[in-house]
C-alpha cells in the first residue's frame, strides 16, 4: 500500500494548475472569443512613437484606382476648349466684324461710334480665355494624377471663362448710346 501512495503526487509540493494554463493559445482564443493575431488586419499603421504635439495621425486612406472613362471625357473637353479658345482669338481680335455680328443677332441697324474702343476690351477677352483654358487644365491634369473624378472641371472651367470673356466683348456694345437708341427703337416697333 505504501507503493499506491507513492504513486499520487503530494498536492502540497506542487501548486494546482490555474484556469488555462494547459490549454494552448488557440483553444484559449476560441474560449475568449479572440482571433489569433495573423487574423487581425490592422486597420491603421502602427506607430513607434508617439506624436509630438499629442494628436493622433489621420488613418491611412486606400489608395485610389484612376477612373479610365474619367480621363477620357476630361482630356476631350480640354481638347474641345482648346479648339474654341484657338478658333475664338481670330475672331475676338476682329472686334468690327464683331460687332457687327452681334448687333445684326439683337435686330439693331446701328454701326459703333468708335470702334477702336472695342479692341481693349476683346484684347482682355482673349487673355480670360486663353488663360482660363490654362488653369483648366492645370488642375484637371492635378486632379488626374489624384485619381480624383475630373470631368466636371473643364465643363465647369469653359462655362465659367466662356461667359466672362463673352461679358468683355459686350462692354463696348453696352457703351455706346447709338446702340440703345437702336435697341429701343427696334424694340418700339
Amino acid at each position: 500500500m505504501s507503493d499506491a501512495v507513492d504513486a499520487q503526487p503530494d498536492p502540497r509540493s506542487r501548486p494546482r494548475p490555474q484556469f488555462g494554463e494547459y490549454a494552448t493559445p488557440e483553444e484559449q482564443r476560441a474560449r475568449i472569443q479572440e482571433p489569433a493575431p495573423w487574423q487581425l488586419e490592422p486597420i491603421a499603421p502602427i506607430m513607434t512613437d508617439a506624436p509630438a504635439d499629442g494628436i493622433p495621425p489621420a488613418p491611412a486612406v486606400a489608395e485610389k484606382r484612376p477612373h479610365p472613362v474619367d480621363r477620357i471625357v476630361t482630356f476631350a473637353l480640354l481638347a474641345y476648349g482648346l479648339v474654341n479658345v484657338i478658333t475664338s482669338v481670330p475672331a475676338f481680335l476682329d472686334y468690327g466684324s464683331y460687332a457687327e455680328t452681334m448687333l445684326g443677332l439683337m435686330g439693331a441697324d446701328v454701326q459703333l461710334s468708335d470702334p477702336a474702343a472695342g479692341e481693349p476690351w476683346a484684347i482682355a477677352a482673349v487673355l480670360v480665355l486663353v488663360a482660363g483654358w490654362c488653369v483648366t487644365a492645370a488642375l484637371s491634369v492635378w486632379n488626374i494624377r489624384r485619381a480624383r473624378l475630373t470631368w466636371w472641371i473643364p465643363l465647369v472651367g469653359g462655362i465659367v471663362f466662356s461667359l466672362i470673356a463673352g461679358a468683355l466683348m459686350v462692354a463696348p456694345l453696352t457703351n455706346d448710346p447709338a446702340v440703345w437708341q437702336a435697341l429701343l427703337d427696334s424694340a418700339r416697333l
